[in-house]
């Protein structure tokens, strides 16, 4: 028997369209648990196709939380979900000592397991002349600049992100110190214990179910989702692969067939960076994703139980 002072959150990563979620509903059932997702991207009710959000018979298979539980109008950020999830969590914990967690946005992952960094403080000036930029010459400048000043943050981060990029450049330029060297500081303890299972396959096979989720997601509807929402295309929670390939043949850049392989380009870019954020944790155990849950269920039970000494 777990012990209620033992509690420990299993922890579910992987490159998109892997099969986490999959994976989690099979493992809050054998647990008895909820899920929390960590995808920064599923949080909205406005963007559910193209945000690979679970279907119906998926959510009532296990509740889940931090589903569609925003707006794309309201500012919601990393450190506001940390202290959401956390709450959560605490109220979690006291019904059952193992929940679980899934998802591939790798920052939001680190920000519960471990905590957010410090960052500084910089001019505001530097942002303002950063988004100037970008109206004007495009995003490919600021990336650029970034792989020059931080290439490990270049490698990690979704640079097709503006809000990331900047925010990251701005760093950068204002204390003349890379981005990345504010990561990874000492952080205030959990009182959880981290179980974190990696999902991975070839690039090949990763790259072809990328291919096909993109296809079934356009013959779900994408393009019409997307459609409602271009007028809003402005808004961070909309500056995200899917939408932004598709309001560029919205606004005539690309042709339709385009803007398709675009999505699937840039999703698999997507991909490559989570396993780079992901593979630098050393505690976490990898599995293919074709593993029999049976194989994942018995070691996890093996670590619960040396949690208990």
């Amino acid at each position: 028997m777990i012990q209620k002072d033992r509690n420990t959150l299993i922890t579910i990563v992987g490159p998109t369209a892997i099969g986490k979620t999959a994976l989690s509903i099979k493992l809050a059932k054998a647990f008895n648990t909820d899920i929390i997702s960590c995808d920064s991207r599923q949080f909205y009710k406005e963007m559910t196709i193209g945000t690979a959000v679970p279907n119906v018979d998926e959510l009532i298979a296990a509740k889940h939380h931090f589903i569609q539980n925003r707006s794309i109008f309201e500012d919601y950020n990393v450190g506001e979900f940390e202290r959401d999830v956390l709450t959560k969590l605490e109220e979690l914990f006291q019904q059952n000592p193992v929940q679980i967690m899934v998802g591939g946005s790798g920052l939001y992952v680190d920000a519960v397991l471990k905590g957010l960094d410090y960052f500084p403080e910089v001019d505001s000036k530097i942002r303002e002349k950063l988004t100037k930029q970008i109206e004007k010459q495009g995003i490919e400048p600021l990336q650029k600049q970034l792989k020059e000043l931080d290439i490990e943050t270049y490698n990690t981060i979704a640079i097709e992100n503006p809000h990331r990029l900047m925010r990251a450049l701005e760093v950068c330029i204002g204390t003349g110190i890379p981005y990345s060297t504010f990561k990874n500081k000492p952080k205030t303890p959990r009182n959880f214990h981290s179980i974190i299972i990696g999902l991975n396959a070839d690039r090949e096979i990763i790259y072809n179910r990328i291919n096909q989720r993109v296809d079934i997601m356009m013959e779900a509807g994408l393009l019409e989702e997307a459609t409602k929402l271009y007028t809003h295309k402005d808004l961070n929670a909309l500056q995200t692969v899917g939408y932004r390939e598709l309001f560029s043949y919205f606004n005539g850049t690309f042709t339709k067939e385009f803007a398709i392989s675009e999505i699937k380009k840039n999703t698999r870019r997507f991909a490559k960076r989570q396993l780079t954020w992901f593979k630098r944790d050393q505690k976490t155990t990898w599995y293919d994703f074709k593993t029999d849950v049976n194989i994942i269920i018995e070691n996890i039970q093996k670590k619960l139980k040396n949690n208990e000494r």
